[in-house]
């Protein structure tokens, strides 16, 4: 389980986080939806300890990241798989080498047939043909690099998987393939996910509940139901003005 209790965060002057209140339940996907530059990926680095916080506190499995020594610090994120936004994919590598780097255990990163089993089956998981392991990501597309990423996150197998905004700078098919793909993910593998998305469509197509942070709060949280259902002024606004742009596109 990951919670996050009255968190505040701010850079010089800039308050990001003014007290956030947020749960993502054992196997639960939330998808976490916000303006831009309101501090979504500030959030998602604080859940393993990338950022710590000024007041309040993070729990992954009932431990305080932020109190976490050096140590028990990397034994946690050992169970944490993070897709970073522009897929972080190193270019002097092929794709069978970035997704081997996910290999968290040592002894199993330093056994080559495990090796090339594991990223041969996270590779399968993601949709991708085995041959794509020799590939480089310079002849990749943008939507396989972004699944290369979401190879790598997984190939630890993780408890939790963190999604950095994983359809940004796609196009609707493609989105929507990864979007597909978080939720087999989710459903197969059984890991708690959190996904930074400013895609309202996606977020409710894959996400069991779904948060919406502005001005440093989460302003609600619940199921797609009961964000199409409220009366949150915020709320409407936010919805109305994403399908709006989205229609007249």
């Amino acid at each position: 389980m990951i919670e996050l209790r009255g968190v505040k965060k701010r850079f010089g002057e800039q308050i990001v986080l003014d007290g956030v209140d947020f749960t993502v339940a054992n196997g639960e996907t939330v998808a976490l939806l916000g303006p831009s530059g309101t501090g979504k990926s500030v959030l998602l680095k604080h859940i393993n300890g990338l950022i710590h916080p000024d007041a309040g506190q993070i729990l992954v499995d009932g431990k305080n990241v932020a109190l976490l020594k050096r140590d028990d610090l990397a034994h946690l994120r050992m169970s944490i798989g993070y897709v970073f936004q522009n897929g972080a994919l190193f270019d002097s590598m092929n794709v069978y080498e970035n997704v081997r780097l996910g290999i968290v255990n040592q002894k199993q990163f330093g056994d080559d047939d495990f090796c090339r089993n594991r990223v041969a089956e996270c590779l399968r998981l993601v949709n991708l043909t085995p041959d794509t392991a020799d590939k480089f990501p310079a002849q990749l597309s943008g939507g396989m690099r972004k699944r290369v990423g979401i190879a790598r996150a997984i190939a630890g197998s993780p408890t939790y998987l963190l999604y950095d905004e994983p359809t940004s700078g796609l196009d609707p098919v493609n989105s929507d393939i990864v979007d597909r793909l978080v939720r087999r993910l989710s459903d197969e593998l059984g890991v708690t996910s959190v996904m930074v998305t400013h895609d309202v469509r996606g977020a409710f197509r894959v996400a069991d509940r779904i948060a919406l942070l502005s001005e440093g709060r989460i302003v609600l949280q619940g199921t797609p139901d009961e964000f199409r259902a409220s009366k949150d002024p915020q709320v409407k606004a936010f919805l109305e003005r994403d399908f709006e742009t989205e229609e007249a596109a």
